[in-house]
């Protein structure tokens, strides 16, 4: 069905063939994320060229036809018509597609179909959440800033994630109040933002927890759980993306705090830990049903602290908010 769905979108756009390069599409296409140097081609039907690295893993897991690899001068011949192209392809390749670069064609058709989840990815989804989720009650915050990171990311490994869905960010302190601070050698101190997230089945999850210890902190911290569950609430198919930031946004503001939330309330993932939509003040489109999108205000005071709380959420009628298993505050030893 997806394969259908997106030769379908391709004809609609007048599109013959269709080169794919990244390793985050091919997994899409075919259920195979190559190790190594691969491609896709669709044309009538998706076929995927791995070369003799991939190949044994490559015929066992994926769901289309595999060959193998072509020389790059071989590329013309399996390639038709008006070809379209990733936004993310390097322009390096282009001159190995066609010699008429009137035939290429940008096209966001796997944007468009990654932004909804189907069932199989949802689950894939649940379980990076699940072991995400286990893995921040065993962090240890005795010593660095880094080690704390690690200690997170080992434990997310040794219980089925393939790798951090990113770089795991532990900010303590005055560090705090960068929202993507660089994880230091500095000793913990409070408040701590942990934003971490594990990749099963190389699908992503992607969670922040703020762990505070003083009046002013617990201050701060409240007002951004009420701004996120005013986020979380307006979530439903049909709701305008921009709504849902303003949702968040306007409770912060209210508070006096609006010129400390620096960046937008969410953002789509799966395969890659920020796709389609972008939950912002000026995002254009509603929200769909089965996309997964992050719920994530913050407020940040240069020189004091930050807090941030992020969970992630299921768009339907009566959205589930799918992180909803792990407490919002939780305890720890410093």
């Amino acid at each position: 069905m997806k394969n259908e769905e997106i030769l379908n979108q391709l004809k609609e756009e007048n599109i013959d063939s269709m080169f794919v390069y990244k390793p985050e599409n091919i997994k899409y296409i075919s259920d195979f994320y190559p190790s190594s140097f691969a491609y896709l081609i669709i044309g009538e039907e998706p076929v995927l060229y791995v070369n003799s690295i991939d190949k044994i893993d490559a015929e066992e897991q994926s769901t289309i036809e595999t060959r193998d690899i072509r020389k790059l001068g071989e590329l013309k011949d399996l390639l038709n018509g008006t070809i379209a192209v990733e936004s993310s392809l390097d322009f390096e390749f282009l001159k190995f597609l066609t010699d008429d670069t009137n035939l290429l064609k940008l096209s966001t058709v796997l944007e468009d179909q990654r932004k909804t989840k189907t069932k199989e990815e949802i689950t894939k989804i649940r379980n990076s959440i699940g072991i995400a989720s286990n893995a921040i009650k065993e962090i240890d915050f005795t010593s660095t800033e880094k080690y704390a990171a690690a200690s997170l990311e080992f434990d997310m490994t040794i219980n089925g994630s393939i790798k951090p869905a990113f770089d795991t960010i532990v900010a303590s302190g005055n560090r705090s109040s960068s929202p993507h601070s660089e994880t230091s050698m500095n000793r913990v101190e409070t408040p701590i933002v942990v934003d971490w997230g594990a990749k099963y089945d190389h699908y992503c999850s992607d969670i922040t927890r703020t762990f505070v210890d003083s009046e002013r902190q617990e201050e701060i911290w409240n007002i951004v759980l009420e701004a996120q569950k005013a986020a979380i609430n307006t979530i439903s198919p049909g709701v305008k993306l921009a709504d849902v930031d303003k949702a968040a946004r306007d409770v912060i503001t209210e508070y006096g705090y609006g010129e400390y939330f620096i960046h937008s309330t969410g953002h789509g993932f799966g395969l890659d830990i920020h796709e389609n939509p972008n939950l912002s003040f000026n995002a254009e489109g509603v929200l769909e049903e089965n996309m997964i999108v992050t719920a994530e205000p913050g407020i940040y005071i240069p020189g004091e602290f930050g807090v941030r709380i992020e969970d992630d959420v299921l768009v339907k009628k009566n959205n589930e908010v799918l992180t909803k298993n792990l407490d919002k505050k939780l305890e720890f030893n410093l």
